[in-house]
């Protein structure tokens, strides 16, 4: 079965360009096998035949190995510490913060910075780039709809504001839209831009290895600006920030040297 599943994942890097060794192994077998029993292949060397011949499955398996599980204000108390904690403090040495929401999923992430940091600044001088690895998901982002159990967080005041409903549909506004650029990015093979004055990254690190993951917060790092902030998520507390040149600033909020 591993060497079975090592020409699999060397199947999927050729034709994908992602490379799922960088993933926990068990859990993305564990993922994997039951997808293509489902499908009703009987082994890794079956699945990565279908793989190549079917873009409708090739699609879906992208869809199943990026996870995209997304809503507004998830973890709602964290983004309160970003509203009231972190954003002031950005925005008084920068009144127009260079943000970075990576592998932001369908967007519920970005437009919910960008509707907090419309609070304090013109959403005209908002800059967020959100990036993400599925061009499926970067594409339904960009249409800004979606249904009432992404928003049960959203405040009714934002929800006024920022969605307009059609049928059991919202649809975010164009202007928080305008304030958001998404673009397709492989945090585990393409470069990283910045210096960013804030970097979010949540629930997405959990599912890599050790060894991705400390290259990845050493990426980050080097992404942010001095006195710039990453945001991870509620189960990827930093252990050892230090040496990755953060300092913790918040509960899962750690401030660049």
């Amino acid at each position: 079965m591993t060497l079975e599943y090592d020409g699999f994942v060397k199947d999927v890097k050729r034709i994908t360009g992602i490379d799922i060794s960088l993933y926990k192994e068990a859990q993305m077998k564990r993922r994997l096998t039951s997808m293509y029993e489902k499908k009703g292949f009987k082994s890794f060397n079956e699945f990565s035949k279908g793989l190549n011949e079917d873009k409708r499955l090739l699609t879906e398996f992208l869809d199943r190995i990026t996870i995209n599980v997304s809503e507004f204000y998830r973890n709602s108390k964290r983004w309160e510490i970003l509203e009231h904690k972190i954003l002031p403090k950005i925005l008084s040495y920068n009144n127009r913060p260079k943000i970075w929401s990576a592998a932001c999923s369908t967007g519920e992430e970005p437009y919910t910075v960008a509707m907090i940091l419309s609070k304090y600044i013109p959403l005209s001088e908002v800059q967020i780039l959100a990036t993400d690895i599925d061009k499926n998901v970067i594409n339904r982002a960009k249409i800004g709809m979606y249904n009432e159990k992404s928003l049960m967080e959203v405040p009714s005041t934002e929800k006024n504001k920022f969605f307009r409903k059609d049928g059991c549909h919202y649809f975010v506004s164009e202007d928080i839209k305008r304030a958001v650029r998404f673009k397709k990015h492989n945090l585990l093979a393409d470069p990283f831009q910045g210096p960013f004055d804030l970097i979010i990254c949540r629930n997405v690190l959990i599912y890599f290895t050790e060894a991705a993951k400390n290259d990845l917060y050493y990426k980050f790092s080097k992404s942010l600006r001095s006195e710039g902030i990453l945001f991870v998520g509620s189960t990827e507390q930093i252990f050892y920030p230090a040496k990755f040149d953060l300092i913790p600033e918040d509960t899962f909020f750690y401030r660049k040297k």
